[in-house]
């Protein structure tokens, strides 16, 4: 049987004189040990990445986290404020991306930046600052604390009955982390809700209809998967429709 191929998304980033594709660590080894999967990271080369090709190569795509936030003209957004971190390379390499993989069949499970994504090529659009949108909880970590404990439970998600994430457990409100500062506010056409937060902020949906897994999540599954069987869970359905695919074409 044939180990699938998962191509996780990459982010263009500067460190010293060089510029880099790169990503975090968590994903790449979430793709191993949650779904013994063999990760090929994808460059973010705009429009000199050729869809096709990758498509009919990886069994399936990880959109991952990122410091970064998606330049707001994609979704008739105001002006970010100054010194906000944006990555346009990401932007036109994983937004034509999405769309294109669902129909293509490709598995997709898109994580925090991804997710936010997800929403922005379905025509959605996002609060910049969550905690100022009107009736809205903060939903960052605080950065003062260490990585584990911002990145410890933070609330209860609201998961819609009969759908994708509910059929995955047996909570009806299963305790995710929050790390994020921007958030859905209008959602994309063709997208059902997965779950939401305590303020009602969507946190996860699922694209109708598609032909293959094609699941957004706004938390972080990845993080200590082996340990946390709700974040488990997610990732061996997507693990194992990428299987399918691999070991069926």
């Amino acid at each position: 049987m044939i180990k699938p191929i998962v191509g996780i998304s990459t982010c263009f980033e500067k460190q010293g004189q060089f510029t880099y594709h790169q990503t975090g660590d968590k994903y790449i080894t979430a793709v191993v040990n949650a779904i013994n999967g063999f990760p090929i990271l994808i460059p973010s080369l705009a429009d000199k990445l050729d869809l096709t090709q990758l498509l009919s190569t990886v069994d399936g795509i990880m959109l991952t986290g990122s410091y970064s936030n998606i330049e707001p003209h994609h979704y008739n957004g105001p002006t970010s404020k100054p010194n906000t971190k944006h990555d346009a390379r990401r932007d036109e390499t994983i937004l034509p991306l999405i769309t294109e993989a669902v129909e293509f069949g490709v598995p997709l499970l898109a994580i925090c930046r991804g997710f936010q994504e997800m929403n922005v090529a379905y025509g959605g659009s996002i609060h910049q600052e969550v905690h100022h949108a009107k009736g809205m909880n903060d939903h960052r970590p605080d950065t003062k604390q260490n990585i584990n404990v911002q990145y410890d439970f933070s609330h209860r998600v609201a998961l819609t009955e009969n759908g994708v994430l509910a059929k995955l457990t047996d909570e009806e409100n299963p305790l995710v982390n929050s790390v994020h500062w921007q958030g859905i506010n209008k959602l994309g056409k063709n997208l059902d809700i997965e779950a939401v937060a305590p303020d009602g902020l969507i946190e996860a949906f699922s694209v109708k209809n598609a032909k293959n897994f094609a699941l957004g999540v706004q938390w972080h599954p990845e993080w200590k998967v082996m340990e946390i069987p709700f974040y488990k869970a997610i990732l061996e359905a997507f693990g194992k429709t990428c299987f399918n695919r691999a070991n069926t074409k």
